[in-house]
């Protein structure tokens, strides 16, 4: 396993390449990947006038719907590792048209301070998992919070309940370039958070309290759309930035195959019901 220094590191590299995907699906990912943080999103209940910030905002779609539930008298920050991403969310969401709602490239583990800190609250879909040093991460984002500010999270649970999550990678890898390495242990990925018993220990060292961590089971329903679902899957994925440099025969080939091991989650003329069980995290600061 890598050391810290090493994953950081790999996870800047990682991010640069994958951003252009995410850019390019952002309405997509908005859209269809709203059931991964709305169990989040309602427990957190942001209210009008607080502030609050988004760790991991991608290309900003949950830091507008975190703008907008505070209103015109609160502030949301959006913040991400990726620059390319956060230049993209201030792109779709800039602030002559969404007032109070600002984003920062910024990484949350060795971040000294976030703008407009301290905030009333914190969400995260589908990011602290992501982090090199879950601890550090942690403990800046409780810094930034005011005290009795609350956190909600979401994260995948572990594979068996995420059937679907590889099958677009292990479809397109044998058709691109070599990827990226894939994650070990409890290396940066999307199971790395499947032990509760490791969420809890982590939270509780970076000094949070009341934490708690819930299973829920959600479905991300998609269009019936073979070849426009598995490039989205393909390109927000490890293979994404192989299969943006494939040609185009090589990437048709990518997208087929990716489609063939996705066939059985699919609905004829109904589209793709993805079964997805994550971790609801919650904590606040003491």
């Amino acid at each position: 396993m890598a050391d810290t220094a090493g994953l950081r590191a790999r996870n800047s590299a990682f991010w640069a390449q994958a951003a252009p995907g995410w850019i390019r699906h952002a309405d997509r990912q908005d859209e269809l990947g709203r059931p991964l943080g709305a169990v989040a999103m309602a427990r957190l209940s942001p209210r009008p006038g607080e502030r609050v910030l988004d760790v991991g905002c991608g290309c900003g779609g949950t830091t507008a719907e975190l703008a907008a539930a505070v209103g015109p008298t609160g502030a949301a920050l959006g913040v991400d590792l990726a620059e390319s991403m956060v230049a993209a969310a201030a792109t779709r969401f800039p602030p002559e048209r969404h007032p109070g709602l600002r984003f920062a490239a910024a990484d949350v583990e060795t971040a000294a301070d976030l703008p407009g800190a301290p905030f009333d609250a914190a969400y995260s879909r589908m990011a602290l998992m992501l982090l090199a040093d879950p601890v550090a991460g942690c403990v800046n984002l409780r810094r930034a919070l005011r005290p009795g500010g609350r956190l909600a999270a979401t994260v995948f649970r572990d594979g068996p309940a995420n059937p679907w999550l590889p099958l677009a990678v292990l479809g397109a890898a044998p058709q691109v370039a070599a990827l990226p390495p894939l994650p070990v242990g409890d290396e940066p990925g999307p199971f790395a958070f499947a032990d509760p018993a490791r969420v809890r220990r982590i939270l509780t060292a970076a000094g949070f309290d009341a934490i708690t961590v819930e299973p829920h089971d959600v479905v991300l329903d998609t269009p019936d759309d073979p070849d426009g679902v598995a490039e989205w899957l393909i390109e927000i994925g490890p293979a994404g930035a192989a299969y943006r440099a494939a040609p185009a025969p090589r990437q048709a080939a990518a997208r087929a195959a990716a489609a063939g091991l996705l066939e059985r989650f699919r609905q004829p003329q109904t589209g793709y019901r993805l079964p997805s069980g994550l971790w609801l995290i919650t904590a606040t600061v003491p």
